[in-house]
């Protein structure tokens, strides 16, 4: 699982979102199935280093919809305020 926290105003967002991450021939792949089709995916020399970079486009990722104002499909991630 990936945390992405957001500042809203005057509260913070946590979002949880499934996090999918493979081996692909030397390096591996790290990608978010409900926002892969928004750019969330990359890849990283080691497993660790695929969860950090996919981590850092998840919170990209987030943000752009925030701003954008784009919903994301309620049945399909886990939102708690922090």
């Amino acid at each position: 699982m990936g945390k992405v926290k957001v500042k809203k105003e005057k509260h913070i967002e946590t979002y949880v979102f499934k996090i999918e991450v493979e081996p692909d021939e030397d390096r591996w792949f790290a990608y978010c199935p409900i926002l892969e089709d928004r750019g969330a995916a990359t890849w990283g020399y080691t497993r660790e280093e695929a969860l950090r970079n996919i981590k850092e486009v998840l919170q990209m990722t987030v943000e752009s919809m925030i701003k954008n104002k784009e919903s994301f499909n309620g049945n399909k991630i886990q939102r708690s305020q922090s």
